[in-house]
Parts: structure tokens; sequence; C-alpha cells
């Protein structure tokens, strides 16, 4: 007679389980190595395009480091010879830099205060408040989105005139004040956010000016960083208009003071360079101390 021993079924489900275990650790270590080649080549691919984005870049420094001959060689010297560092110095000869920095700033951060303050109390007033008209006005202030700029740049030009701020801070700073962009931006920033907080601060007694800057203004805050972002980027590369209201050196800022350094025949391209890079270094500085908040801001208001 054959005695029949029988396992616990503990120890068969234990074995099932230390099977099933030992079998999903072999097809782990099988496709590590997969997916360390795919980062691989992710890393391989994104290096190649930061490389191509910021070739332009490395190009224009060797070339304020280069003679006037190298850059217009047929063949084209990557390296120069000797650096000419002397080119940074010229640039100090041949225009009124430090003046036209000093105007560049003004005109920034005059114009970016000023947006911040009409466009969120405009976005807040479109969004929020009812009154007569206001379809009438917002579709009257939506629809300079879709004109170009220079449409409308004689007018501006012989308002500036009338007013006498031609060759003056004030002629190029007031067209900029406020923007349709703006506005829409912080309209749809306030139109996002709950309605039962407004209807909240109105039960505790607030008014319509303490529910704005005390509720809806500091949760606009990410959308206010990408409108002052946005200001601050254009007002520092406007060219068009600086060049048809000022006509002096001395008071340009530096986005048309470089337009003045290409000659009709002659032009001295790495002082050219130089000076660009002159005038990109502040806010490229601004930017790389402000680096987290500007990527926070875009992110959080979904502007592409």
């Amino acid at each position: 007679m054959t005695d029949t021993i029988t396992a616990p079924r503990g120890t068969t489900t234990r074995a099932t389980d230390s099977r099933v275990t030992a079998r999903t650790t072999t097809v782990k270590k099988r496709k590590s190595p997969r997916r360390g080649g795919s980062h691989t080549i992710a890393h391989i691919v994104l290096g190649v395009g930061g490389l191509l984005m910021a070739f332009p870049f490395i190009w224009q420094i060797l070339m304020s480091l280069s003679t006037n001959a190298e850059v217009q060689s047929v063949v084209p010297t990557f390296w120069p010879a000797e650096l000419q560092w002397q080119n940074f110095a010229e640039v100090f000869n041949r225009m009124p830099f430090l003046a036209q920095l000093k105007t560049s700033v003004l005109i920034t951060v005059i114009r970016g205060a000023a947006q911040i303050v009409l466009c969120t109390m405009a976005g807040y007033a479109f969004a929020r408040m009812r009154f007569r008209g206001r379809a009438f006005l917002l579709a009257i202030t939506l629809s300079i989105l879709m004109v170009p700029s220079q449409v409308y740049l004689i007018s501006q030009y012989q308002v500036v005139q009338g007013f006498g701020w031609l060759n003056t801070l004030a002629g190029i700073v007031a067209p900029g004040l406020f923007s349709a962009f703006g506005t829409f931006l912080m309209r749809t920033a306030f139109l996002n956010m709950p309605q039962e907080l407004e209807e909240a601060a109105r039960i505790d007694g607030a008014n319509p000016w303490q529910i704005f800057w005390k509720i809806m203004l500091p949760l606009a805050r990410p959308s206010i960083n990408v409108l002052a972002i946005t200001t601050v980027l254009w007002s520092w590369n406007e060219l068009l208009w600086p060049l048809v209201v000022s006509t002096y050196s001395d008071t340009m800022p530096l986005s048309a003071g470089l337009a003045t350094l290409v000659g009709d025949k002659t032009t001295d391209y790495p002082v050219v360079m130089a000076a660009s890079l002159m005038a990109m270094a502040p806010v490229l500085i601004l930017f790389i101390v402000l680096q987290r908040k500007v990527i926070d801001g875009l992110a959080s208001s979904g502007l592409k």
C-alpha cells in the first residue's frame, strides 16, 4: 500500500508566487536594455536639436571676435585667427550705447507697468462686470488683434506729432501703454476663476475694488507673469515704431540704434554683432534669473 503525501496548500501558493516573481524579474531585466537604449537615442536627438538652435548664437559670438575680412571671406572661417576684443570697445565709438540702453530700459519698465495695470483692470471689467456696451467694446478691442500694426502707423505718427512728442521718450512709449492681447489674456484668466469666490466676497461685504485687488488679482499672478514677459520682450525688440518717431541717435532705443550701424555701402559686421550681444545681455540675464517663473507662468497660462 502506497502512502500519498500531499503538500499543504499554502506551500503550493508560495511556490507559484515565487515563480511569477522570478518571471517578472526576468522580463524586467530583458526590457531594461531597450529602455536604456531609447533614452540614449532621445538624449542624442535632443542634444543635436539643442546644438542646432544654439549654433546661431555661437556663430554670433565668434563673428563679434573676428575681423571684417574674416567674416566676409568666401570660405567662412569658423574660428578667428586672433580674438578681436576691441570690437566691443568700438561699439561705444560708433553709437551712444549707454544713452540708448537707458532709453530701452525706461521704455520697457514704463510699458510693462502700464500694461499690467491697465490690461488687468480692463480684463476684469470685461470678464466679471456687467455694463451697457460691454460686448461692443470687447469686439472693438479684439478686432485690433486682426489688424497689422503697420496699418495705423501713419495715424499714430500724426497723433504723436500733434502732441509734439517726436524724438521724445513719451512719443515712443505712448502707443504701447495698452494692448488688446493683454486685455484678452487677462479676461480669459478671470473668466476661468470660480464664480463662488466672488459671491462669497460679496456676502462678506467686500466692494468690487476689494474683490479685484485682494482676491482675483493674486489668483491671476501666473497670467500677469506671462503678460509682463511678453511686454518686456516686445518693448525691448520693437524696431519699426522707434525708427519712425525718433531720428536722433540720443533718443533712440537700442533696437533702433543697432539698425543705424548698418551702412549703405559697407558694414562692419563684427561691430554689429558685438553691439547685438551687448544689447541682448540685459534680457538674457533677466531670463536666467527668472527662468523658473517664466516657465511656470507660460505653463500655467496655457500660452503656446
